[in-house]
């Protein structure tokens, strides 16, 4: 968590990110990049006037004014002097996100999310939610300011996470960057409904394939797995929960929807994501 990448639109839920970011960077000694997307339209004074000329001198006037209204929202805050960096871009908002985290060589993005309900996320679009469903690196969403260390992070256990090696490496480098405990979470619901004895020695087996420790298993029975892992984290204050999702789009996504998108919606503590590979 070297290199982190906050999308900034001057929200508040954006300045917690960044919050959250700088202390993130603290501990891994690494930079923060901040990055603030306007999506401007292609302006001209007639058919024979290349938009060009004007589109670049509105571009410079707004990032001047975004640096400085960065520098003056920001300030106090990097009390560690992490190395920040601000820049702006000019495009769609999650296509602009993902070409950055690869030119720059991001390693976790920290987005500010207010959450939205599931027919306006599909149908207008959450940029959270766009960037959980594609990003090439995690993504860590964060709504309210978050002040602590991360100690204790829930890990749902899904019906085919023994297939996702990687997930589980990438899980085992989280809780060791944070020195977290893992509540690993199995949800019974009325439609799918596992023995507790044979989701133990899953999740067992798993833990021990790859070497997991500090961890404890938990069966936990509500009517769906999505409320099952909220309820969950909940009664445990738990302050991050882990999940891996399968990035469906279009009618699939539509149909199927992601259980992470929806925890990403709904949630209170940080989520942190990644795409299943």
């Amino acid at each position: 968590m070297k290199n982190i990448l906050v999308p900034f639109d001057f929200s508040k839920t954006a300045l917690n990110a960044y919050r959250l970011a700088l202390d993130i960077a603290a501990l891994s000694r690494g930079k923060v990049q901040v990055l603030n997307v306007v999506e401007l339209p292609a302006v001209s004074n007639s058919v024979f006037t290349p938009a060009v000329t004007f589109g670049t001198a509105l571009r410079n006037e707004m990032s001047d004014k975004a640096k400085a209204h960065f520098d003056k929202v920001s300030k106090g805050f990097n009390k560690e002097n992490i190395r920040i960096e601000f820049f702006v871009e000019f495009g769609i908002l999650s296509k602009v996100i993902l070409k950055v985290a690869k030119k720059n060589k991001i390693d976790l993005i920290l987005m500010g999310s207010h959450g939205v309900s599931a027919l306006k996320g599909y149908f207008v679009g959450s940029n959270a939610e766009k960037i959980v469903r594609t990003s090439p690196v995690p993504v860590i969403i964060v709504k309210s300011l978050y002040k602590g260390p991360v100690k204790n992070i829930v890990v749902p256990f899904m019906t085919d996470q023994e297939n996702y090696p990687d997930f589980f490496l990438k899980i085992k480098a989280l809780q060791t960057f944070f020195k977290a405990h893992l509540h690993i979470l199995s949800v019974n619901t009325p439609t799918n409904f596992t023995l507790d004895e044979v989701n133990h020695e899953r999740i067992r087996l798993v833990a021990r394939k790859f070497k997991l420790k500090d961890y404890t298993v938990n069966i936990f029975n509500q009517i769906n797995e999505e409320t099952g892992i909220l309820k969950f984290a909940e009664s445990i204050d738990a302050d991050m929960i882990a999940m891996g999702t399968h990035g469906r789009k279009g009618l699939s996504h539509l149909v199927f929807g992601s259980k992470t998108e929806n925890i990403a919606n709904h949630g209170r503590a940080l989520l942190w994501t990644t795409v299943l590979k």
